[in-house]
């Protein structure tokens, strides 16, 4: 993605014919007269915004660019067949830069000068809750978060198409520590919400599980120096790092753990938001054997997927890579699942809409099928464990479509909130 095009917001270029309003003497149209609020979103020239939060700058660069790549290539497709309700999509790109402020601020922008449809990205849990403040707390409009994070997201409001720990934790550490013999598991972690969640999803799951916690240490994002930490891990007698540190403590860390040699003496790692894109980041040797449970990984054999992944790469020429732990999945997902929830709401009015996503499903998408759970405003989706070997992540264990057993948002919610 060019510089200047990070400077700017993005529009759609394909503008779908809009129907003459001499159509209005087809019965369909007189129908339509019967719902003006249809009838009015299907005749309206204007086009259909979407706002997309991508961290462009910053650590985590690498993942918002691929994010920016592939929901362009989404919204290109849809507007080629016609755009929704016969008018085109522009979709407005703005730079989280990696700084929740920075978010923030961009979202603002796009609730009230854009006037956006709909809101979609943000990577980390901190940024989420930044951009909920302004698109969805103050600016009262349907947000899509994309990443795989700690669950408990519940507001009528917000949909979530990323994996939570029921489709991560749950099932990676009891096959782990079945398959491997492991019992110890050292938690170091970023000091922000998702680590502290899902480390207390992992820590039920070990122990329920007959393992313990020996350590559990929460550091700053800009940490650099691990070297104590490492000693700790060292003389713990550690079987399992389950890690969640991010960028850019992330390559330290491990440049560390790798000299003191845990790989070499049978310790394993877990990270479970570990994809390909990560090979860029981190030398090979250093994450041999690492696990990771995602929902997609690019040796899958699913021709739909790997048809995806080339047009991607026809495309979009550099190390931004088409993966899951970016989040291209979710983002994928969100866009088709909002594309057929308009359509077959017949209107972008926000409880209809919210209406038909509450059961929407794509039949086919890059690990597989998904479909949001009704009431709960999450997906159940296909999951992976794979494992790094030799620098590519190979699929050991297909665990087939899981729900993500969230609490279902109570009825009253849905009206005071959503209406």
């Amino acid at each position: 993605m060019s510089a200047s095009r990070r400077q700017h917001s993005c529009s759609a270029t394909t503008r779908p014919e809009v129907p003459s309003l001499s159509a209005a003497c087809h019965p369909a149209a007189a129908r339509a007269r019967r719902t003006p609020k249809i009838w009015r979103d299907q005749m309206n020239p204007k086009p259909i915004k979407i706002g997309l939060i991508a961290e462009l700058t910053g650590p985590l660069s690498f993942m918002g660019i691929a994010n920016a790549n592939l929901t362009t290539m989404l919204v290109d497709d849809i507007n080629a067949r016609g755009g929704l309700l016969g008018r085109p999509l522009e979709l407005v790109i703005e730079d989280g830069e990696t700084i929740d402020g920075a978010a923030k601020a961009r979202t603002a922008k796009l609730i009230d000068v854009d006037k956006v449809d709909l809101v979609v990205g943000g990577i980390y849990s901190s940024t989420r809750q930044a951009i909920k403040s302004e698109a969805v707390t103050r600016g009262r409009t349907l947000y899509i978060y994309t990443e795989q994070y700690e669950g408990q997201e519940n507001h009528p409001l917000i949909f979530c198409t990323g994996p939570v720990p029921a489709q991560q934790v749950e099932p990676l550490i009891p096959w782990l520590m079945s398959s491997t013999g492991a019992k110890r598991f050292y938690l170091p972690s970023a000091d922000y919400i998702w680590p502290h969640l899902l480390n207390k999803a992992a820590s039920r799951v070990v122990r329920a599980n007959g393992g313990e916690i020996v350590g559990e240490e929460y550091f700053p994002l800009d940490t650099i120096d691990f070297r104590r930490t490492v000693h700790q891990i060292m003389a713990s007698g550690t079987d399992v790092i389950f890690n969640t540190i991010v960028p850019p403590g992330l390559t330290p860390f491990f440049e560390e753990l790798y000299k003191a040699g845990f790989g070499k003496r049978g310790g394993k790692i877990v990270c479970t938001y570990f994809d390909e894109n990560f090979f860029n980041l981190v030398p090979s040797e250093q994450i041999e054997g690492l696990y990771s449970c995602l929902d997609y990984y690019q040796e899958l054999e699913d021709p739909f997927g790997r048809a995806l992944l080339r047009r991607y790469q026809d495309r979009f020429s550099g190390s931004a890579m088409l993966t899951a732990g970016s989040g291209c999945t979710g983002h994928y997902r969100a866009i088709k699942m909002w594309e057929a929830a308009v359509n077959e709401a017949g209107t972008l009015e926000q409880g209809a809409v919210i209406r038909a996503l509450d059961h929407a499903r794509v039949s086919e998408g890059p690990g597989g099928p998904a479909e949001m759970v009704p009431g709960q405003h999450h997906v159940r989706m296909n999951m992976y464990i794979a494992q790094a070997q030799g620098g590519r992540f190979r699929v050991v264990k297909n665990l087939g479509p899981i729900d993500p057993n969230e609490r279902v948002l109570a009825d009253e919610l849905h009206l005071s909130k959503a209406g």
